[in-house]
């Protein structure tokens, strides 16, 4: 195959472009607005919000298989695309337990992946009761459409809760994890069933979005295996084709969970574009169309990715940070060509690559990139 659409023109399809070129691979891109980071790489594009089906349906007529760069999609309305001839890349019977949160969590549940304990609920008379099986402080989100910390809060008692429910027509309450640290990993399935998994990497949050990512993890090895086991279960039970990110918390007595699943390329594997010998987007591309996987491993010691986020409303590019940034040894910067900055916004990232396994030479690392980017 050699025109894959791709739904959504943010970063993460932009990310593809030169994977795109390698393989060979035209892409063209469905999204909202001209100024979106994929429509620079993109060989056409179509100009509509990622949920329109119609435009999903001019797509299709372009391109041989159509891949997700989000989850925002109408799978209702695919799935008449689907039974038309369109070839979706996950399939859509692999997107439908995981788009909701509350039935990602029971699917995950059902498969016996560890998870944390968690309810919903479609009205409150029963909230005090059942919140009693958990105990304050809870984690609150919102069943779709969260992400980067949006829809996810922290909720440290009853009132808090039963005001904030008032604002979210559905939600998925969970025991808050007092985790040591959140890690996650980034796995492939072929058309053929070849499952191949990058190395765990640690993610460090702040306000629920990914401030760092340090790769490899230092977890043991057992750990390290029973990520990989619940990769593998993962992406074999839903029989997807493409890349998928797994996040996951690893409690204080070493005891590992998922927290959540991204069906498609994710935020903690963009240190693959410079650390491994493939990308995750050269991965999904290669997937997605039929290619066979290629090698996922490290080619360095270790390394740290920092996302460059926004903290403040403007327009400006940030060129005197970034010529900073891109002195660093064994750097590489990534702009995404965003016109305008808000605070949390991901404008960018920068990987380090590193000649040592030290963690505390990556975290470092990663505090001299912030004191770049970041106002004093």
């Amino acid at each position: 195959m050699k025109r894959v659409g791709v739904i959504g023109g943010g970063q993460l399809a932009w990310m593809m472009g030169d994977a795109a070129k390698k393989l060979g691979v035209e892409l063209i891109v469905q999204t909202p607005r001209r100024d979106d980071p994929a429509v620079a790489i993109a060989q056409e594009t179509v100009l509509a919000s990622v949920d329109d089906a119609i435009a999903t349906k001019t797509l299709a007529q372009k391109c041989d298989v159509i891949t997700f760069e989000n989850e925002f999609v109408n799978l209702d309305e695919l799935s008449v695309l689907a039974q038309q001839g369109a070839c979706f890349r996950p399939r859509l019977e692999a997107l439908a337990p995981l788009l909701d949160k509350y039935h990602q969590r029971c699917y995950l549940k059902d498969l016996g992946l560890p998870v944390p304990n968690f309810f919903a609920l479609e009205r409150q008379e029963n909230l005090a009761s059942k919140i009693e099986s958990l105990d304050f402080p809870v984690v609150l989100k919102s069943r779709r459409h969260g992400y980067d910390g949006q829809g996810t809060f922290i909720i440290q008692d009853l009132a808090t809760l039963q005001q904030k429910l008032s604002d979210i027509n559905l939600f998925l309450i969970e025991e808050f994890i007092p985790f040591e640290r959140e890690l996650a990993i980034i796995a492939a399935r072929s058309v053929e069933g070849e499952v191949v998994t990058y190395p765990i990497v640690e993610t460090q949050q702040e306000q629920q979005v990914c401030r760092r990512v340090i790769v490899p993890a230092d977890i043991t090895l057992k750990q390290a295996a029973e990520i990989e086991a619940i990769a593998h279960t993962l992406l074999n039970s839903l029989q997807v084709v493409g890349v998928f990110g797994i996040e996951l918390f690893l409690t204080k007595n070493g005891k590992v969970l998922v927290n959540e699943i991204a069906p498609r390329t994710h935020n903690s594997g963009h240190f693959s574009l410079n650390a491994c010998k493939t990308s995750q987007f050269e991965q999904h591309l290669r997937a997605v169309s039929g290619f066979p996987l290629s090698d996922p491993s490290l080619q360095c010691a270790s390394a740290v990715m920092v996302n460059l986020l926004g903290y403040e409303n403007s327009q400006r590019d940030y060129k005197s940070q970034r010529r900073q940034l891109a002195e660093i040894p064994q750097s590489h910067v990534y702009w995404y060509g965003k016109t305008e900055s808000r605070p949390g916004r991901k404008l960018g990232h920068v990987t380090v690559l590193l000649d040592t396994g030290n963690w505390d030479a990556a975290n470092a690392t990663a505090h001299t990139i912030e004191s770049i980017w970041y106002p004093s």
